[in-house]
């Protein structure tokens, strides 16, 4: 812990003196990015998977025809199948869950009084008026929503509200192009579901997901919330490239991105 502090620490007094009293929090940006970047080749790969199992579409479809009237056996033959093609269906999901670490580091860091014998001094740093070590409901006992903390809180409410309205319609039109193809390949199936087992509730709940990246960013320290609009605001971009040309491709985490 001391170690990252010290990391943190030193990279905001590189940025001293162009962000001054923001040097803290434009660290924690530049942090993010980097995990993101570390952990871009695997978005890539999973990009990849996406294109492979849009290219099963049409074997699974015939294995409905073969075995509609039998789910269990239905969904053993698509995890057959997914495993003889060495695709797995849920490879979407390492990324997001790589992320994880780091954000709990931070999310640590600026939740502890103490960093060994000495008191955290990166818990007063600021985000203009918003104190790093503080949250959302620290800023409405201090002026309200509309006091010097909370405008900094409407600012990163309004970036979130913008990602998570963009994201929430992409994943939309692609889960609907996914289910209009998947009818098509069937002659006039439903909804596409039975490719993996469970995959049908998911993504329905999927797109709704974008937006409880506003819960998060109010109840966490806002160094923790920094990460977080930081980090999905870098996935929906990320998204919108690595599928621009797969319109009927769902990506398996479309969350934390």
């Amino acid at each position: 812990m001391s170690a990252f502090a010290s990391l943190v620490e030193g990279l905001a007094e590189l940025l001293d003196p162009v962000f001054h009293a923001s040097a803290t929090a434009v660290a924690i940006v530049l942090f993010t990015a980097f995990v993101r970047l570390l952990v871009h080749p695997l978005s890539r790969a999973s990009a990849r998977g996406q294109r492979a199992r849009a290219a099963l579409q049409p074997r699974i479809a015939e294995l409905r025809r073969k075995h509609g009237k039998n789910p269990e056996r239905l969904q053993k033959a698509v995890l057959e199948l997914h495993a003889a093609e060495k695709v797995s269906p849920l490879s979407g999901c390492l990324p997001g869950l790589l992320q994880l670490p780091a954000f709990f580091l931070l999310y640590h860091l600026f939740s502890t009084s103490r960093i060994g014998d000495e008191a955290n001094a990166l818990l007063a740093h600021r985000l203009f008026a918003a104190p790093l070590g503080e949250r959302w409901a620290d800023a409405l006992g201090d002026g309200g929503v509309l006091g010097a903390q909370g405008i900094v809180y409407l600012g990163l409410f309004a970036v979130v509200a913008v990602v998570a309205t963009f994201s929430y319609r992409r994943t939309k039109l692609t889960m609907a192009a996914g289910a209009a193809e998947a009818a098509g390949a069937v002659g006039g199936g439903q909804d596409g579901q039975g490719q993996v087992p469970g995959l049908g509730v998911i993504t329905k709940v999927m797109p709704l997901m974008s937006f409880f990246t506003l819960v998060t960013v109010a109840f966490v320290p806002l160094a923790a919330a920094l990460y977080v609009v930081t980090s999905t605001t870098w996935s929906a971009v990320e998204r919108a490239v690595l599928y621009r040309d797969m319109p009927g491709a769902v990506p398996a985490a479309a969350a934390l991105g």
